[in-house]
C-alpha cells in the first residue's frame, strides 16, 4: 500500500482551548469505493497514516472491497497541522480530542460527502477518538470499537504521561506546567537544539519502554523470540530509542497534551458528567481492552461499559501478554487475528 495521503483545508480553525490553528490542514487517506459503507479509523499517539494500514486488507474485516475506509490523522502527528510543518505556530496551541473530531467530521461530511458511518474504530489514542466520536456525534455511526484505549484518561495514566513529558522537556532545561498543561514557558519560547532533541527523545523512548509491553512479555523475553533483538539493551536502543528519534519532540508533546487531557464528558451536553457521556452513546459498542495493558487496564473499560445504557456495550479482553501492543501496530500476529475475528463478528454484516 502507498504511504501517500491527502489533506483538506479547514481554514482558520478555532480550538476549544480558545486558540486557533490558522490555515489548518487535516491529513487523511481513503481505501475502497466511496459508495460502500464508511469506516472511520483515526491514528494513534505518534502514528502516521501508513502505520494504521496493517489492519486493512482484502483478507481482513477492513476490506476495501467491502468498506470505504478513512484513516484520519491527529493534529500533531506530522501530517495534519503540527509543529513540524508549522514553524509559524510557536508554541503550538493546545488541541483536544474534541477539536480533532470536529475537524474529522468536517472532512468526512463536507469533503467526502458522507452523512453516516457504519463504524468508527481505533487503537490507543484512536480508541479515545472513537469514544469522542460516539459522544460528540452520537447519531453518526452504527458501531464503535475502541481497542486498548479509554473514554477519559485515568489519573494513573495522566501521571505516566507527566513522566514522559518531563523526560522530554528536561533535555532543554524546561519543566512541565502541570497535569494537562504544556511547557512552563518563561520569557521567549524556544525549540530544541539537535543535541537536546536527541537526548530528550531517547529519554522518551526509554520511559515508554516500561509501559508499552507487559511484565510477563518482558519476563518471557519476547523482545528476543518474537522481535529478534539480541539483548534487552539492544531492544532499548534499536527499538525504543530508534522509534523515538524518528519523531519530533514538539509533535509528541502536542499529542501528549491531547491524550493527557482526554475526557469525552468535557463537552456539551454532559458538562463533565462521565456517566451521562457514556449513556449518551447510541452506537453499539465493542470495547476491547488488553488483559495486560499497563495504560488502559480492563477494569477501566468495564467501568465505561457499565455506565452505558443496557444493551449498548460489551467488553471483551484480548487474551494476550503483549500489553498495550496487543491492539497494534500489528507485530503480535496472533492478536491481529483475534482482533480481526472480533471485528468480523461485530460489524461485518451484509
Amino acid at each position: 500500500m502507498s504511504a501517500a495521503y491527502d489533506t483538506y483545508s479547514l481554514g482558520d480553525f478555532k480550538l476549544k482551548s480558545g486558540g486557533t490553528i490558522s490555515d489548518a490542514q487535516i491529513a487523511y487517506k481513503t481505501f475502497g469505493d466511496p459508495s460502500n459503507k464508511a469506516i472511520i479509523y483515526p491514528t494513534w499517539y505518534s502514528g502516521a497514516i501508513a502505520d494504521c494500514e496493517w489492519l486493512i486488507g482484502e483478507d481482513k474485516c477492513l476490506s476495501p472491497k467491502k468498506y470505504f475506509i478513512i484513516i484520519t490523522a491527529l493534529f500533531g502527528n506530522g501530517e495534519s497541522s503540527s509543529p513540524s510543518n508549522r514553524s509559524d505556530l510557536r508554541p503550538f496551541p493546545d488541541v483536544l480530542f474534541y477539536d480533532n473530531i470536529r475537524a474529522q467530521h468536517e472532512l468526512i461530511t463536507k469533503k467526502l460527502g458522507i452523512k453516516h458511518a457504519h463504524a468508527v474504530l481505533g487503537w490507543s489514542m484512536g480508541a479515545g477518538q472513537t469514544y469522542q466520536w460516539a459522544t460528540q456525534f452520537p447519531e453518526f455511526m452504527d458501531f464503535v470499537i475502541p481497542f486498548c484505549g479509554s473514554a477519559k484518561t485515568s489519573l494513573h495514566n495522566q501521571v505516566f504521561l507527566e513522566g514522559v513529558k518531563c523526560a522530554v522537556l528536561s533535555a532543554k532545561g524546561a519543566a512541565s506546567g502541570g497535569i494537562s498543561k504544556g511547557e512552563a514557558i518563561k520569557g521567549e519560547y524556544r525549540t530544541w537544539s539537535d543535541e537536546e532533541r536527541s537526548v530528550g527523545m531517547k529519554a522518551l523512548g526509554r520511559v515508554y519502554a516500561g509501559w508499552g509491553f507487559s511484565q510477563p512479555w518482558y519476563r518471557e523475553k519476547l523482545y528476543e523470540t518474537s522481535l529478534g533483538f539480541k539483548s534487552l539493551e539492544s531492544f532499548m536502543t534499536d527499538f525504543w530509542e530508534a522509534w523515538a528519534l524518528a519523531k519530533n519532540p514538539e509533535n509528541m508533546l502536542v499529542m501528549l497534551h491531547t491524550w493527557q487531557a482526554a475526557d469525552c464528558s468535557d463537552q456539551e451536553p454532559y458538562q463533565g458528567d462521565f456517566g451521562a457521556a457514556m449513556k449518551g452513546i447510541k452506537a453499539k459498542a465493542l470495547v476491547l481492552p488488553s488483559k495486560t495493558d499497563l495504560y488502559f487496564p480492563p477494569e477501566d473499560s468495564e467501568y465505561e461499559v457499565q455506565h452505558m445504557r443496557p444493551g449498548v456495550g460489551v467488553c471483551i479482553e484480548f487474551p494476550s501478554i503483549w500489553g498495550h501492543w496487543a491492539g497494534g501496530p500489528g507485530q503480535s500476529t496472533e492478536d491481529v487475528k483475534w482482533l480481526d475475528a472480533k471485528l468480523r463478528w461485530f460489524i461485518d454484516h451484509d
